[in-house]
């Protein structure tokens, strides 16, 4: 499973539902606080990739980690979705 774009997906999925404007492109590099979704929309977020995943990495994390782009992001997500399937 390509979890970068299930997570793509997922952000544009959101975006609408939350009518949130993100900037195009997204890319390894951009900062998830300039990419246009709002607290709420990340919170959504969270939830939809959940529902789509199994996991939020996030509450099985031991040390609390706030990702500030997109390739952070996505890398917790990888590593979450690893540790399921290991």
């Amino acid at each position: 499973m390509n979890i970068e774009q299930v997570v793509r997906n997922a952000m544009i999925a959101v975006a609408e539902i939350s009518d949130c404007k993100l900037i195009t492109p997204i890319e390894a590099q951009t900062v998830l606080l300039e990419s246009g979704l709002d607290s709420l929309g990340y919170a959504m977020l969270v939830g939809q990739l959940e529902e789509e995943l199994g996991l939020d990495p996030f509450t099985e994390m031991a040390i609390t980690i706030y990702p500030s782009t997109f390739a952070e992001f996505v890398v917790i997500y990888q590593q979450g979705y690893d540790r399921k399937l290991a």
